[in-house]
């Protein structure tokens, strides 16, 4: 049996730079993996069981089905395993959990089953899953581009404790699809916002500090209905720079004040909201 953790991920920058001829729309990314993870045991069986602690969770719907799936038609191997799954990032909050899955599953079984495939090979299957897979086989803090595929590592971010708050708002069926599709061309930008946090991460840039950016962050407040009063709460909280996790709904901060950040939890706790501490 193995054993592996699925981190969450945030976005630090999301630009979209434009729509693609094949639809998917063109992106630039800084992305950071965080300490808040699903757990995965793999272990080597007869036949395919794929288990988890959420009753809300069905493998038909997950990616992980669809990697076990790709692996077994792509390698021929007759091999099964009994995948448990602890979920404790939630489901289609912004947090790349299920790609995150996927990803661990990939390289779980590529042990168990003995396969001897190379990290480009998983690579290779990870984007045929989904954009967000690649980024989670390399892990830490990453560049993404194209529709998500082209990984490129950085220099690692410094230790910092990230909030998240999790509103208690309604799931959304195909969220990112149709977040996408209401960009508009004002939307777009060139780049520059990653391009100089990029600079920013290797002591290049002209005036450091952090500049986190999300496209979503203005779609997402019109997208979620009672986004904005979760936000503002957070504000309230204490938090002084949100944003939104991905497609969202998620919001997150970064401190680099431990006790502080530790103060806002609380107080998001004290006002009854899902809210949950990481670091990376």
């Amino acid at each position: 049996m193995m054993t592996a953790t699925a981190p969450a991920k945030l976005n630090l920058t999301l630009e979209v730079l434009k729509k693609r001829p094949d639809g998917f729309h063109e992106i630039r990314s800084v992305v950071q993996t965080i300490s808040f993870v699903d757990k995965i045991k793999i272990s080597p069986g007869p036949r395919l069981e794929i288990k988890c602690n959420l009753p809300d969770w069905s493998s038909s719907k997950s990616l992980v089905a669809k990697a076990v799936s790709l692996l077994q038609n792509s390698t021929g191997t007759r091999q099964g395993a009994l995948i448990e799954i602890e979920k404790r990032i939630p489901i289609s909050s912004g947090l790349g959990g299920d790609s995150s899955d996927a990803a661990a599953v990939l390289r779980g079984l590529n042990l168990v089953w003995n396969l001897k495939l190379s990290l480009r090979d998983l690579i290779s299957y990870g984007a045929q899953l989904g954009s967000d897979v690649p980024l989670f086989l390399y892990g830490g803090t990453v560049l993404m581009e194209g529709r998500g595929e082209k990984i490129r590592p950085l220099r690692p971010m410094p230790h910092m404790t990230v909030i998240l708050l999790l509103p208690p708002i309604r799931k959304v069926e195909n969220k990112t699809q149709q977040m996408y599709s209401r960009l508009i061309v004002r939307n777009y930008s060139s780049g520059k916002i990653t391009e100089d946090f990029i600079r920013m991460l290797e002591g290049r840039a002209e005036k450091p500090g952090i500049g986190l950016f999300n496209v979503f962050d203005e779609v997402g407040l019109t997208f979620f209905a009672g986004l904005k009063e979760y936000r503002k709460k957070f504000v309230e909280a204490g938090a002084a720079d949100v944003h939104l996790a991905g497609s969202g709904p998620t919001l997150f901060t970064l401190l680099r004040d431990d006790v502080k950040a530790y103060d806002i939890h609380k107080r998001l706790q004290d006002m009854g909201l899902e809210a949950y501490l990481a670091d990376f």
